[in-house]
């Protein structure tokens, strides 16, 4: 008798047998339908899906997980990941830093903001 068996849930093994396919993030999708015109690298004079340029070499590994999790998060439009992707592709491809001089987005994390460290004196101190 094989007690083992007994807690493993079958159903969802025989479902997944290509009778319901798992259902792709709606997040997703979009990227995947989105299709941006880039004049830069290899793109040039093709229509790209923001998910493909997204995974090309001109995204750097840690914007495109900043950029998606934002994306999936609400935080960022659509539009705002289509602008940032565009510009960082276009730079890249022209041989510029990833970095935009304007982030059209809060794309560039903490460094964003200057951070004051405890040797600096600040003005609420008082003498």
């Amino acid at each position: 008798i094989s007690v083992k068996s007994s807690s493993r849930d079958p159903v969802p093994a025989a479902g997944e047998e290509g009778e319901h396919p798992p259902k792709e993030e709606p997040w997703k999708t979009t990227l995947k339908t989105t299709m941006v015109h880039v004049e830069a690298g290899e793109f040039q004079g093709h229509e790209v899906s923001l998910w493909d340029l997204l995974h090309s070499h001109y995204i750097p590994e840690e914007n495109r997980k900043e950029l998606l999790e934002l994306y999936e998060a609400g935080e960022l439009s659509l539009e705002q990941v289509r602008t940032v992707v565009t510009t960082i592709v276009t730079r890249r491809a022209a041989g510029e830093p990833a970095e935009p001089a304007e982030p059209a987005a809060p794309v560039s994390g903490p460094r964003a903001e200057p951070v004051a460290t405890e040797a600096e004196p600040t003005p609420l101190d008082g003498d």
